[in-house]
């Protein structure tokens, strides 16, 4: 196996930073009227700020590939260029399109002349981890020489009020004060979009600073619990969740089929219990201690989970300071599967790294509860 280092890492987030208050200028009022449930779920996430793929109008400014391709064009030089690339590995949980993939979308839009191998994943948060994973893989055997990995999202399309018109125009129907369920609200003011990429390789760069991926874990529980977020699916009238295939034309806008749903009850049971059990298991198996962490990076999809995470950590025995902790969450938002890149390439550019640091990466998936784990060190 050969070492494997990340050499540059890079984001690209679109247009302005979008204000609490200004949310629902760009995603738009469900039935005209201001949310409900916006206020409490802003106070828990603790998100102040965060970027859309949109304008005032509603007008789509960029789509999931583009911010990609946006992101992968600042890790070229004059040494590596898009004729370089010899593997692209990309996730997403935003794809624009069932088919082609996500990642061909995105090789579509590199420019160059050269072939390249192309691996998409798709899913939820864990698909960036699994598109770095990928490539990780090809470099450390010696398929290749080079990889990128990316990832990419446009959550917004899933958001905007026009998806929901006809659920809530059947509602208005049925009740005097209708309202869309909660657990298709939440979303809406949780997620937003925007992209990053990382360049492998396998020896470090010649100047500035690499970081070598020491090991990346990933699982997933989804054989022990029941789905906790979805889209483009519903549960039937037996209680089974299925896909958008078995509901009539009519139902994928009359029931918003195809809008982001989460179980919030079954998500705050298990998401971190599930990821502190497995992350027990990793510090056995790498015979971590936590004085050997620098700096640690937990994806969270809302600050509410911070405490309880720490908590969690101080329960097994395994407490990281909270000076060591590094969240972009607040000011770029929950960026699902670019979350985790977002984080790294904001770290690298704000703060001074010596050789030997060691950052712990945290990436849970509520989808089905799937979790990642990856620990690199600075030389």
């Amino acid at each position: 196996m050969h070492p494997v280092y990340i050499t540059k890492t890079s984001s690209f987030l679109p247009n302005n930073p979008v204000e609490n208050k200004d949310i629902e200028a760009y995603l738009g009022m469900i039935g005209g009227k201001p949310s409900k449930a916006k206020d409490l779920i802003l106070r828990n996430n603790g998100i102040t700020s965060r970027y859309y793929a949109l304008d005032e109008k509603k007008n789509i400014t960029h789509t999931a590939c583009e911010m990609a391709v946006k992101a992968i064009e600042k890790l070229y030089d004059k040494d590596f260029t898009a004729d370089q690339v010899e593997l692209l590995t990309a996730g997403t949980a935003s794809q624009e399109m069932i088919m082609p993939s996500h990642g061909v979308l995105i090789h579509g839009e590199m420019g160059g002349t050269n072939n390249a191998d192309v691996v998409s994943f798709a899913g939820s948060c864990c698909s960036g981890m699994h598109a770095l994973k990928y490539g990780y893989m090809s470099v450390a055997t010696g398929d290749k020489q080079n990889a990128v990995c990316v990832a990419s999202e446009r959550l917004s399309a899933w958001m905007t009020s026009s998806y929901f018109k006809q659920e809530f125009e059947n509602l208005q129907l049925l009740e005097d004060d209708p309202i869309i369920a909660f657990e298709k609200d939440f979303l809406r003011f949780m997620l937003s979009d925007g992209a990053g990429a990382v360049k492998l390789s396998n020896k470090p760069a010649e100047e500035g600073i690499s970081l070598r991926i020491e090991w990346i874990e990933l699982t997933s529980f989804a054989n022990t619990l029941p789905t906790c977020m979805y889209a483009g699916a519903d549960y039937d009238q037996s209680g089974r969740l299925l896909g958008w295939t078995h509901f009539p034309e009519e139902e994928w806008t009359s029931k918003s089929i195809f809008s982001l749903k989460q179980d919030t009850k079954l998500l705050g049971d298990n998401i971190i219990k599930l990821g502190g059990s497995f992350f027990m298991e990793l510090v056995k198996k790498h015979k971590l201690k936590t004085e050997d962490i620098t700096w640690f990076l937990p994806h969270l999809s809302s600050m509410y989970f911070k405490p309880r995470i720490l908590r969690n950590l101080e329960q097994n025995g395994f407490q990281i300071p909270l000076e060591k902790w590094f969240l972009n969450l607040p000011h770029v938002g929950n960026v699902a599967a670019a979350s985790a890149f977002l984080m790294l390439e904001e770290l690298l550019r704000t703060k001074e790294l010596k050789k030997g640091d060691k950052i712990l990466f945290m990436v849970p998936e509520s989808a089905r509860f799937s979790y990642a784990f990856a620990l690199l060190t600075v030389c």
